[in-house]
């Protein structure tokens, strides 16, 4: 069922974390509570987590996937679908609904800056379409990158992910950009951390077997 239309992106949320049910929560019925219509708004309640430093292990990877489905569903112009491996996958209720609730005040703050129409170049159009939800597909990667346990590694793509859906979602040319860079801060980070552990692995081993 989609969720009733709201005054505002967060009351959106707000009624659909209200309806989280208790114990465990299954990604399948999560996802089918949005709809076919709701794919952006999914991305968002997904990215939620991934904005403060609550790290639920396997989130991450299981979140990612399904952004990554979401980019390439809206590429190719069709419904959501999810495999059943997928769909089963559980998360604690508790601890996901404590974090989205944290996660609205990052919500608050970009609801303010945005304003719909504008830089409409960068959201309007089939080539600049495929351009962003490309862009949706990379931050879900980068989001599934086994660097979980490092300061920033969620939060750059989970930021990144949050500007483009919401960006799209209004018609934000600024947070659709905002999104974009933030995907490069993602990919330069990573390549910071790849960088200095290659580093830190040829020092200790020319420490145990020197030259």
């Amino acid at each position: 069922m989609t969720p009733p239309a709201a005054t505002s992106l967060r009351e959106q949320l707000l009624s659909l974390i209200a309806r989280l049910p208790d114990g465990d929560v299954q990604v399948g019925p999560l996802v089918d509570e949005l709809g076919t219509q709701g794919m952006l708004l999914l991305v968002i309640l997904l990215t939620l987590v991934f904005l403060i430093p609550v790290s639920i292990p396997g989130v991450s990877t299981v979140f990612g996937a399904v952004i990554v489905l979401i980019g390439v569903a809206r590429m190719a112009g069709r419904a959501l679908w999810l495999p059943g491996a997928v769909r089963r996958r559980t998360v604690p209720a508790g601890r996901l609904r404590g974090a989205l609730d944290t996660g609205l005040i990052w919500v608050r703050r970009l609801e303010r800056i945005t304003k719909p129409g504008r830089l409409s170049r960068l959201t309007d159009g089939r080539a600049m379409g495929l351009v962003n939800d490309g862009a949706l597909v990379l931050g879900a990667v980068l989001l599934m990158a086994p660097f979980g346990f490092i300061p920033f590694s969620n939060t750059i793509p989970g930021v990144a992910l949050m500007c483009l859906a919401i960006g799209l979602l209004q018609r934000d040319g600024r947070m659709v950009l905002l999104g974009h860079v933030a995907n490069v801060l993602a990919m330069v980070y990573f390549a910071v951390l790849i960088g200095g552990g290659g580093l830190a692995i040829r020092e200790l081993f020319l420490r145990i077997w020197p030259a």
